[in-house]
């Protein structure tokens, strides 16, 4: 039996990139190349394939695999790795059989690497466009000449979309890590020009990587210098707080402290921009500090039942004040369960870009084989907000939507934030939002 951790909000890939998933599904069968993958490692990913296949048939939400024909994609998978060339391309299979369930949750996470990759530079998707949105100083990547505000127009040759993003991450970061970027980016009165940006290697005795805003990992999530990054911050404009809020991993002493600083505010700005998401139990008192009474939060479509979720309220940290939410491409799960919540019960107006539709609720399954140590993050619930729907594909539109434009990253303005000051009554520029909650690299 594998290894279960806690039930866990977490953000996964969505799918292959499409030009990755066809190469993979219609290359010809070609005897592999001699001495290219031994016999050991071939038998090794057909037994890494046949615990995964297991884990997800047993464990998934939907018995029906959403309608997959999951025996013949499994099938189809095994051809595949008799005919690799290598371990990766055989670990690849997996990940190609994985994909089919189209789940932001499900996903395949092989054996670690012993290294970490540092390109040293951001992006993300702003509306349908993704933008270099930070560059380290230092960096190979700068001094190749990335800059903030450069569009990214290709990644390895893939277009990045709204849809692909998170898996094009997956690809270069967890499933075939390599030194080296070629990116394709465009400025403003800038042409169209191709880079290659090298990696800063970091050796690494045993790493857990996780895709999303950057490169999270889990054996260090407890690490002092990701918990320095990622937390809460504030800051009171007059009757005002402003609340930066970058990932949903606190525990109940740090809402208190959060209930002191604001219970005497009228108002309040909750940024879940870049928020991934995280913890169940957080998003539920998070939730019910804005509620004065209980409130049932999603109906938890797992496989064998269905059970509302519901938020105590929490009378002792209770804010009755005005809320607005802010979000964009990289909020997501718990982050974009929160928003969706107080848009549907009116109690926030959210402010922002469309949110990014990865939204399950899965559970981590730890496996150990042939001497290896890999895992799969298996979805065991849908979860269905009050108007009847699903937020998976779809996220959560603002009530208003706006968003920086590539001067605005280019400058270190933020817009969005000043302008939801402004409809409180904050007399705050783009320029002086920008500088609130600095961003902050990783260290060393």
């Amino acid at each position: 039996m594998p290894r279960r951790d806690t039930m866990l909000f977490v953000v996964v890939v969505m799918m292959l990139p499409l030009a990755f998933l066809k190469a993979q599904q219609s290359a010809p069968a070609t005897e592999p190349r001699p001495g290219a993958i031994s016999k050991l490692d071939r038998e090794r990913a057909l037994g890494i394939l046949d615990n995964v296949s297991k884990g997800i048939h047993e464990n998934y939400y939907d018995p029906k695999l959403n309608g997959v024909d999951w025996d013949a994609a499994i099938a189809k998978a095994k051809v595949k790795i008799a005919q690799a060339n290598s371990l990766n391309d055989a670990l690849a299979q997996v990940a190609v059989a994985v994909s089919a369930l189209n789940d932001s949750h499900t996903t395949f996470r092989p054996p670690h690497r012993p290294f970490s990759l540092d390109f040293g530079f951001q992006y993300q998707m702003i509306w349908s466009r993704c933008f270099v949105t930070h560059v380290k100083s230092g960096s190979d990547a700068e001094a190749k000449g990335l800059k903030a505000g450069q569009e990214l127009l290709s990644i390895d040759g893939v277009t990045p979309h709204r849809p692909n993003l998170w898996s094009i991450e997956y690809l270069n970061y967890v499933l075939d890590p390599r030194p080296e970027m070629m990116v394709e980016v465009q400025g403003p009165a800038e042409e169209k020009k191709k880079l290659i940006v090298e990696a800063k290697v970091t050796s690494m005795s045993d790493l857990a990587y996780r895709p999303g805003a950057g490169i999270l990992y889990d054996l260090i999530r407890k690490d002092e210098n990701l918990e320095h990054l990622m937390r809460m911050q504030w800051v009171q404009m007059g009757d005002v707080v402003i609340l930066k809020f970058p990932w949903f991993y606190y525990d109940a002493d740090t809402f208190y402290v959060l209930g002191g600083k604001i219970h005497k505010a009228k108002a309040l700005i909750v940024d879940l921009r870049g928020n991934s998401g995280g913890a169940e139990e957080t998003l539920t008192y998070f939730v019910g500090m804005f509620f004065d009474q209980d409130l049932k939060m999603f109906d938890r479509v797992q496989r064998k039942k269905t059970v509302p979720r519901i938020a105590k309220s929490e009378h002792h940290i209770y804010f009755p004040g005005k809320l607005i939410v802010l979000a964009d491409s990289e909020s997501a799960s718990a982050a974009e369960l929160f928003a969706r919540i107080m848009q549907l019960e009116k109690r926030a107006t959210v402010i922002g870009d469309r949110s990014s539709g990865l939204v399950m609720e899965a559970s981590n399954f730890d496996f150990f084989s042939s001497g290896v140590d890999y895992g799969a993050e298996i979805t065991i619930a849908n979860l269905i907000m009050s108007d009847g729907k699903s937020l998976e594909h779809r996220g959560v539109n603002p009530d208003e939507t706006l968003f920086p434009d590539p001067s605005d990253l280019a400058a270190g303005r933020d817009p969005v934030l000043a302008h939801a000051a402004q409809e409180l009554g904050v007399g705050l520029t783009p320029e002086l939002a920008g500088k609130l909650f600095p961003y902050e690299w990783p260290k060393d």
